[in-house]
């Protein structure tokens, strides 16, 4: 592969990873109305409770109730889920450079990929603590499994574009 295509592929691998983040960022700010229409899209929109239902179902009706609950007792919580959603946003940020000059992104990359890495122990030590359902956090662990992927895979396309200098 020429460097030139290599250069191509970088450069996609490395946007999709940042309109990743810009999709997870901006999506963190409406939860209550996505976990809404994920509930609707069940059909389980009649429910009253989480009770008597099971899975799946079960989860998006905890979640839904507990954000209702919390917007209209404590609005000011939702502030975190803003900075959750800033964090993601502000992170893409940092990768602007590494696509615009490639060979000089190993420092971006490998900060990204121990990220990336470490969602993993976070999603599975915390999302335990905080009571999240294991399939849940494997859900949150594939997001940086494939981040993960995504920046392995720009660091071996580097390889081509800038080999390293010994």
């Amino acid at each position: 592969m020429s460097a030139t295509s290599a250069r191509v592929r970088f450069r996609l691998a490395l946007a999709f990873f940042i309109a990743g983040l810009l999709i997870s960022g901006i999506t963190a700010f409406p939860l209550l109305h996505e976990v809404r229409l994920l509930v609707a899209a069940f059909g389980i929109t009649e429910a009253n409770a989480a009770g008597g239902h099971t899975g799946i179902a079960w989860w998006l009706l905890t979640v839904k109730f507990g954000l209702e609950d919390m917007y209209a007792r404590y609005p000011w919580i939702a502030y975190g889920t803003d900075w959750l959603a800033f964090g993601h946003i502000g992170i893409a940020l940092f990768f602007i450079h590494p696509l615009l000059r490639p060979e000089q992104s190993r420092p971006a990359l490998y900060a990204g990929t121990a990220a990336c890495i470490l969602v993993l122990p976070l999603a599975l030590v915390c999302g335990a603590i905080r009571g999240i359902p294991f399939s849940w956090r494997l859900i949150d662990c594939a997001f940086g499994i494939i981040g993960l992927v995504l920046l392995l895979y720009c660091l071996r396309l580097l390889r081509q574009i800038a080999p390293v200098q010994k």
